[in-house]
């Protein structure tokens, strides 16, 4: 059994573990477009389990956030490479929503991150995804690129980062 590291109101928040992921999977499918192969996500578990975290409320899975460390070229400097983390997904069962889960569900992800020697951290958000966009901007992210067609629908994504571990 993972720690909790939070909690939201009456949610908990901790660790995924393995048994979770078909939850989140679930969530996933439920909540986003975009899905990954099953794999993905023990993948992405076994590589950096501290920014893998799922929230629960009851004993069930209501959310999650997965996360992964990546070196390369920065999202907030004009030249230059940098460690950084990437918001791989989150998503909150839409019943839940509104009570601040997502919220504190990027806040550990981006506390893990700077744990691990991050310096930024960004994601990827579809144009037309109005509330996740708002989501982002609230916890400091801004805007740094925009990639077309990024998505397998057509659609764009705006790429949005922000500094972690300051």
């Amino acid at each position: 059994m993972q720690a909790i590291v939070g909690r939201v109101g009456d949610y908990q928040v901790r660790g995924c573990e393995g048994g979770d992921v078909p939850a989140v999977i679930r969530i996933n499918a439920e909540t986003l477009p975009e899905h990954y192969s099953d794999y993905f996500y023990y993948e992405i578990l076994a590589e950096f389990p501290e920014a893998f975290l799922v929230a629960e409320v009851g004993g069930a899975i209501v959310g999650y956030v997965m996360a992964r460390m990546e070196y390369g070229f920065s999202h907030l400097k004009k030249l230059g490479l940098s460690r950084k983390g990437h918001i791989v997904s989150i998503a909150v069962s839409e019943q839940h929503r509104g009570k601040g889960i997502g919220s504190f569900l990027m806040r550990k992800a981006q506390e893990a991150m700077a744990a691990r020697g991050a310096t930024e951290s960004y994601l990827e958000v579809r144009v037309s995804n109005q509330e996740a966009i708002n989501l982002y901007l609230k916890l400091g992210y801004k805007t740094s690129g925009r990639l077309e067609a990024y998505y397998k629908d057509g659609e764009a994504a705006l790429v949005m980062a922000t500094p972690v571990g300051h």
